[in-house]
């Protein structure tokens, strides 16, 4: 994850070869309940920003939220916004030929429909990576979501799941410099054959 950027505009066409990447993401019942709200340039994101810069100014902001770090990212050219509707997965597995015949949420034991979002976004990382820019994923609070919402005019079906700041990567700016591979948890670490 990279929480600096140069400013520097981004080539022609990257938004689209981005955008393409992430409608390749698996989808339950090829639903494809996510949508994404394209932030391309300084004008275009400030409000974001101010939204973010203002939260973690606050009385409110936790240890996480830095003020230098919403400066940092706020030079990104680029932000996606990938935002998840239940609505469009509950129809969907309503519809003949599913086998349910009602929208009944209780019979998601996962959301799915954050899970495939969540895949149309780790797909935008890749496709970062392969056009040789830099990008991070991160959070909006809770309690910003009405100002962000009204401020983007997003309506309350969809829910953003995060934002994806992307551009050409500021390594000397970043207030946080990114992992080390050397850091990575080991895969035996990770892997439980058979039992936890």
């Amino acid at each position: 994850m990279i929480r600096a950027f140069t400013g520097e505009p981004l080539a022609t066409g990257t938004t689209e070869r981005l955008l393409k990447a992430a409608n390749r993401a698996p989808s339950a019942g090829f639903s494809q309940g996510y949508s994404f709200l394209v932030l391309e340039g300084q004008e275009q994101s400030a409000p974001l920003w101010t939204i973010l810069y203002e939260a973690a100014a606050s009385e409110d902001a936790t240890e996480d939220e830095d003020p230098a770090q919403v400066t940092a990212l706020s030079t990104a050219p680029l932000v996606i916004v990938p935002l998840a509707c239940k609505d469009v997965y509950l129809d969907r597995y309503a519809q003949p030929g599913k086998g349910w015949t009602d929208r009944d949420e209780a019979r998601w034991p996962v959301p799915y429909w954050y899970i495939d979002t969540g895949f149309t976004a780790l797909l935008i990382l890749l496709a970062v990576v392969d056009e040789g820019l830099g990008a991070v994923f991160f959070g909006i609070p809770p309690r910003n979501m009405a100002d962000f919402r009204m401020r983007f005019g997003v309506p309350d079906q969809w829910t953003p799941i995060g934002a994806i700041a992307i551009g050409h990567p500021d390594p000397a700016s970043d207030p946080f410099p990114p992992a080390r591979a050397s850091d990575r948890k080991s895969l035996a670490e990770l892997v439980h054959r058979g039992r936890w």
